[in-house]
């Protein structure tokens, strides 16, 4: 089992200094950083431990990932000890607006993050997350296979107005976060319109909210992932919008699950066939899907590489020690 803990404790040298050891990755070109020491010492439940984070230290998520110590394509996660000595670790995944269910890209940047480390060795590892317990297949060759929580497609071809656009149609579906998946969209997925995509996918996203149109229980839906033809040797192309209007550099893990939820559901998709996604970068996750009890099962594997091993320093005398806002 691997907690944060376990690393050296924070080191401080002033009373109003405090220090953080991250770890930087990326996966397909998407920025993950872990602290590995010098958090705030949680206790209690894995929930318990969630909570005082966001409720007592959301200006660590902000330090972590806004300016001037990072950019909003940043993913920060927390390690936490999970509630079963049999997992491997827990992990909290947050951005510079809030808070994330599950993360794949993040969860194979972590993967590969404690592999560096040489806290775990090839084979498989499992990971509480706040949605559920994902397990993660190190492989020899430094690629990583997250078997994510179980997937589904929540409403079928869900038509809305977006104004200046006209009417787009998609389904909403979960895999880890929820989405509005589209490919009736009309634009072209290329690095060239990247600023239109981001434009059109926050207007698209606003609609559904405006026309009241959620996940199960009311749940917001705050990814957009527009869909279209990709290049040889791949079975799509995606641009993802994340919370906080950027777009995901990599193909997208919790999106490819969501996507595969509804290929399924469609009859477009068999358990065991490779899907293969190319982001709007070029990176490509593969996917695979197993049914059990009549739920999908979604199988993402990428890699990452490790970045950066740093020392973040939080002097709150500084005036924009926890960001510029």
């Amino acid at each position: 089992m691997i907690g944060m803990h376990e690393a050296s404790p924070s080191v401080t040298t002033q009373t109003t200094e405090q220090r953080l050891r991250v770890i930087d990755s990326h996966t397909g070109g998407e920025p993950t950083r872990l602290i590995i020491a010098g958090g705030p010492a949680l206790t209690g439940s894995f929930d318990d431990q969630i909570t005082a984070f966001q409720s007592q230290h959301d200006r660590l998520r902000v330090a972590l990932c806004t300016e001037p110590r990072a950019s909003e394509i940043c993913v920060g996660g927390l390690l936490i000890p999970p509630t079963d000595s049999h997992l491997t670790a827990g992990v909290l995944f947050f951005n510079h607006v809030g808070y994330l269910g599950m993360c794949g890209h993040g969860t194979i940047g972590l993967v590969t993050t404690l592999a560096w480390l040489g806290r775990i060795a090839p084979g498989t590892h499992r990971i509480e997350t706040p949605v559920g317990i994902v397990s993660a297949e190190l492989h020899t060759d430094g690629r990583v296979s997250v078997t994510n929580v179980p997937s589904y497609r929540y409403a079928h071809r869900v038509s809305v107005r977006v104004p200046g656009y006209g009417m787009v149609t998609g389904d909403v579906a979960w895999g880890g976060n929820w989405f509005f998946i589209c490919e009736d969209h009309g634009r072209t997925l290329d690095r060239s319109h990247l600023q239109t995509l981001v434009a059109f996918s926050v207007d698209l996203r606003q609609a559904l909210t405006n026309s009241g149109i959620t996940g199960a229980q009311g749940a917001p839906i705050d990814h957009i992932e527009l869909l279209g033809p990709a290049g040889a040797g791949c079975d799509a192309k995606n641009f993802v919008l994340c919370p906080g209007n950027v777009y995901d550099r990599s193909a997208c893990g919790t999106g490819t699950s969501a996507r595969l939820a509804c290929l399924v559901a469609e009859g477009r998709w068999t358990a065991g066939k490779r899907y293969r996604v190319q982001s709007i970068i070029g990176s490509v996750f593969e996917g695979t899907v197993r049914q059990i009890n009549g739920e999908v099962i979604p199988t993402i594997t990428g890699q990452a590489w490790v970045t950066a091993d740093s020392t973040l320093i939080l002097n709150q005398s500084d005036p924009y020690c926890f960001g510029l806002t």
